[in-house]
């Protein structure tokens, strides 16, 4: 059974950082490009971030390029995304989806969402 788990929401102030991890079983790894997505209250699901299969690309909408990074460790099933100079726009349920096609495209597995919230 494929279980993806995040992890790492708080509460931050803006301008503060966060690590989420997204912790991955039941799946061969580098067989799928794992994804980052976000919904606010009222606002539709948005994706923030991919890296593909290999970890060689990765996507980033302008409303995060420069400030989130995301990566992938294999051997230790988990992909993380690197959140800095968050600002309050930045507050929402945080989820992420594997695609076994590639980045934006057909995730079939997703996790449950850890909730960021940036607020002074």
């Amino acid at each position: 059974q494929v279980q993806l788990v995040e992890s790492g929401g708080d509460l931050v102030q803006p301008g503060g950082s966060l690590r989420l991890s997204c912790l991955a079983s039941g799946l061969t790894m580098n067989h799928y490009a794992i994804g980052w997505f976000r919904q606010a209250p009222r606002k539709a699901r948005e994706e923030i971030s991919c890296i593909s299969s290999s970890g060689r690309n990765t996507y980033y909408p302008d409303s995060v390029k420069g400030r989130f990074t995301i990566t992938r460790d294999d051997a230790k099933r988990t992909v993380y995304l690197q959140m800095d100079r968050l600002k309050p726009e930045d507050t929402a349920i945080y989820y992420c989806a594997a695609s076994g096609v590639g980045c934006q495209y057909q995730y079939i597995y997703w996790g449950l969402g850890t909730q960021v919230t940036v607020s002074s």
